[in-house]
Formats: structure tokens, sequence, C-alpha cells
């Protein structure tokens, strides 16, 4: 399913909301939340997450994943938490909005 612009930052903040997690895990658990409907692309993946990383939204660093490889893992900041509460009641106005307008069809 193709997604709207922004959602992917969304959903990104939103898994690591939930703990640090490298890429894989963040998109395993987007995959897996959604029920398969929702997957991101590696490419969009990792560009999403240097631009939050960029505008210190989250931190990285190097560690050993569950299968004894290099990772890199990713967390909230303080910054990040708050974009995501911001985030998630601009989408859930939004989403409210447009469910209106199917209702009203």
């Amino acid at each position: 399913m193709h997604l709207v612009k922004g959602t992917v930052e969304l959903l990104i903040l939103t898994a690591l909301s939930r703990g640090r997690r490298h890429g894989y895990g963040i998109s395993t658990w987007i995959r897996d939340s959604s029920e398969g409907v929702l997957g991101l692309e590696d490419a969009a993946l990792y560009q999403a997450l240097h631009r939050l990383e960029a505008r210190r939204l989250i931190d990285s660093e190097w560690g050993v994943s569950d299968n004894n490889r290099r990772a890199k893992f990713y967390q909230l900041t303080e910054a990040g938490e708050k974009r995501l509460h911001e985030a998630a009641g601009d989408w859930g106005r939004y989403a409210q909005a447009v469910f209106k307008v199917l209702d009203a069809m």
C-alpha cells in the first residue's frame, strides 16, 4: 500500500516509542502491527531514519542484534517523543476528517 507523505516518519517514531530497535526491527514491527498492510522499502526507511536523526528526533548507537550481527540501534529522544505526540494528534484529526467525508457518501 502506498503511504501518504509524512506517514513514514510517524510510523518510525511510533515503533521507537515501544523501545530501542534496529532498522529491520522497525520495519518488521510496522509490518506486523499493520497485519501486513504497511511495509517500508529499505531505501525509504533508512532515508527517514537519517532525516529523523539529523533533526535530533532520534539517536543511534551501534550494537549487536539478536542474530549476533552488528547493527545500528535507534531510540527516541525527548524531542522525538514530543514530535510523536504532536504528529499523532494531527494524523488522528486528519483521519477523522477523511472518515467524515467517506461517511457522507
